[in-house]
């Protein structure tokens, strides 16, 4: 079973990372993967809990696949578009072998190979919550990587999502270069 799912969506700077899992769910009874118990959508686990997932998800799946759109693409392509592409992507790099795609939420078209968009796919199956926790995870490692090139911002707090600390630092500064300037963002006025 092959599910995926992205993180970063609503993030006013930074990259959309969208990944695809391929889940032999015989391996879930194993005793070694105990933690993937707790699956559910990333946006719901502790970064704890989501660093526990990550890592038994690495240790059970069979292919993990990420993608990871940069900001510039998603202000040249458009978000929906960068973010139905990179799903794409991520399903036919696992199909074949995945005899059963699933999707968090979207209808991909003819192009994508055979899927089943589900609603809320992230708290309904356990494919489409590991990709959430590969995407999130993978999304907020390389958000604090970018805090070190661009410290003013505090990425490594919001991971790039908009706060009102986030805001005034790009009132303050202007933009970096890893913001989505096609964001209607207030601060950027």
């Amino acid at each position: 079973m092959a599910g995926a799912d992205e993180a970063g969506r609503g993030s006013l700077a930074g990259p959309l990372v969208v990944a695809g899992v391929l889940l032999d769910y015989g391996c879930l009874r194993d005793h070694r993967v105990r933690p993937l118990g707790f699956l559910n959508d990333s946006k719901q686990c502790s970064e704890a809990r989501r660093q526990e997932l990550f890592g038994a998800v690495v240790a059970c799946a069979e292919r993990i696949v990420v993608h990871v759109v940069p900001a510039g693409q998603i202000d040249r392509d458009g978000l929906h578009r960068s973010n139905l592409a990179g799903l794409r992507s991520v399903l036919h790099a696992l199909s074949p072998p995945a005899e059963a795609c699933l999707v968090d939420g979207f209808r991909l078209g003819p192009s994508a190979p055979e899927h089943r968009a589900v609603v809320d796919g992230d708290e309904q199956s356990a494919a489409i919550a590991a990709a959430s926790i590969v995407a999130k995870v993978t999304r907020d490692r390389v958000m604090r990587r970018l805090d070190s090139l661009y410290p003013r911002y505090g990425f490594a707090s919001h991971v790039g999502y908009i706060t009102p600390q986030h805001s005034a630092a790009v009132r303050a500064h202007g933009p970096s270069e890893v913001h989505r300037r096609s964001f209607a963002a207030l601060c950027y006025g």
